[in-house]
């Protein structure tokens, strides 16, 4: 009788077991590799949502390598050109999340940047048609010919422009400094700079290099119609070194003069010594021309009307123009390129270093019918 050998089924069921022992093993491993993946992710997750300094929300990637890559270590692994001229001369970009931030900031305390028409272009000029006759209409019957109208006039809006830089500096000890929130302080800074700088030419800059001041454009005491475009209309005080002995009939004068379009969103502008003259105005009855803003927030109103205070306005003055009143965002324009550039430099000034930041800004009256002046003077 011819027997078996029972040997061999015997090895492939050792081998089907170890070979589940392996296959259970392999996933074992597998599910703690998720595990410790899934763990890793709800730690990021956890960070993501966690307040930063300031109360504002988590940087984003680009933030995060932005600040602690070039504005921490100078690492130069972002460098883009910038320089309309040449193209591989150039800063850093900063992330827009921090350009807009700059923004935010120099709107609150930029006093006409806060008020005028802001656009913001990609290029380094800017250019805008606008109408300065109107465009002829009439009317007809049903059935009657049309005429054809008359071709309005057309005029072209080039606000002039400059580069505005400030250049903070921080010592690397800070930078280095983990809970130093660099973010913030650049920001901070550079708004704080552009802020004082701007203010100064959206007043009076003499368009040579720079924006050109709405106090920079001609005036005339001639009413709208008749004006030339962009001459601004102004109303004399009746004294040569102050106002006469009614300056209340001046004001209101003043914001007549406006078209009753323009007045809706009107501002005074003035600065804080000149405000100090007209809060004590009083009209007929006794009461004050100024009233104090009534919730926190609120302007303060003269005539009905806000008052900004911008510093950069002359004083009272012979010849001077102390007091603006006008819609300053159908009248002024600004225009800006949209990206701030940063560049670190850690020699000039060490132990310091230094960020070089700048931005190219214009401005014009764009409206003249929408901004009246008072001057000082007979």
């Amino acid at each position: 009788m011819e027997c078996t050998d029972p040997v061999e089924p015997l090895d492939a069921s050792f081998d089907l077991i170890a070979r589940q022992d392996a296959a259970e093993e392999a996933i074992g491993a597998l599910r703690g590799d998720v595990e410790e993946v899934k763990s890793r992710l709800e730690r990021v997750g956890r960070f993501a949502g966690r307040p930063q300094i300031g109360g504002g929300a988590a940087p984003s990637l680009e933030v995060k390598g932005f600040i602690d890559g070039y504005l921490r270590r100078g690492r130069e692994t972002e460098l883009k050109s910038f320089n309309g001229a040449v193209a591989g001369e150039g800063g850093y970009a900063v992330p827009r999340e921090i350009d807009d931030l700059i923004a935010a900031r120099l709107k609150a305390i930029s006093p006409i940047r806060s008020i005028a028409q802001v656009v913001r272009t990609g290029t380094a000029g800017y250019r805008k048609l606008i109408t300065t006759s109107g465009v002829a209409s009439g009317w007809v019957s049903e059935t009657g010919v049309r005429p054809e109208t008359a071709t309005p006039t057309f005029a072209e809006i080039a606000p002039p422009s400059g580069e505005l830089y400030a250049n903070p500096a921080a010592s690397q000890a800070m930078l280095d400094d983990a809970q130093f929130d660099v973010q913030s302080w650049l920001a901070n800074e550079i708004a704080g700079e552009f802020a004082r700088a701007e203010g100064a030419a959206f007043v009076n800059g003499t368009g040579t290099n720079q924006p050109k001041g709405f106090l920079g454009a001609t005036t005339s005491t001639a009413a709208d119609s008749a004006r030339t475009f962009g001459q601004l209309q102004h109303i004399v005080s009746g004294n040569a070194t102050g106002f006469d002995a009614s300056p209340e009939l001046k004001l209101i004068d003043l914001v007549q003069s406006l078209k009753s379009g323009h007045r809706q969103g009107a501002t005074w502008v003035m600065n804080s010594r000149t405000l100090a003259s007209v809060r004590k105005l009083k009209a007929a009855d006794g009461s004050f021309l100024w009233q104090p803003g009534i919730v926190d927030g609120q302007p303060n109103r003269l005539l009905g009307y806000a008052v900004i205070e911008a510093e950069d306005m002359p004083d009272i003055g012979a010849n001077a123009y102390p007091i603006a009143f006008g819609n300053f965002r159908a009248g002024y324009l600004i225009a800006e390129r949209s990206t701030t550039t940063i560049l670190r430099d850690p020699y000039t000034n060490k132990p310091f270093v230094n960020f070089y930041a700048t931005k190219r800004i214009g401005g014009q009256v764009l409206d003249s019918d929408a901004i009246k002046l008072i001057k000082i003077s007979t």
